[in-house]
């Protein structure tokens, strides 16, 4: 089953640890991604761009609103992502709690419903 492992934490504080500190946790989840890519377990992960560069679309009376900034104003925000393949819940749980991130912030695990006739199936 396809699991969606969301890493949340908060940017200020990310942004005040040392940049060899930051660097260290990337390079941490490129390991962790390709050990889990060598398992067969690998979909895809990515760091996002800060929120300040995010931009939310609404479509309202077909009319398309555009805002500046993440949906929901929170302490943490979606700092990335990994999208694994594992047999259970408490498997990608064990994924996650390896992730660098769930050691300043959280990370979010959900599984991932699939739909038939998506490209690439």
């Amino acid at each position: 089953m396809k699991y969606m492992l969301l890493v949340h934490h908060d940017e200020e504080a990310f942004r005040q640890r040392s940049e060899d500190e930051r660097q260290h946790m990337i390079q941490e989840s490129v390991q962790l991604a390709n050990q889990l890519h060598s398992s067969g377990q690998y979909l895809g992960a990515a760091p996002l761009h800060p929120t300040a560069e995010t931009k939310c679309v609404r479509m309202r009376d077909g009319k398309r609103l555009v805002t500046d900034g993440p949906f929901a104003e929170t302490r943490e925000q979606l700092g990335g992502y990994f999208l694994i393949d594992a047999k259970d819940f408490d498997e990608a749980i064990a994924i996650a709690a390896r992730i660098p991130g769930a050691r300043i912030g959280t990370v979010e695990v959900r599984p991932v419903t699939e739909v038939d006739d998506l490209p690439g199936d």
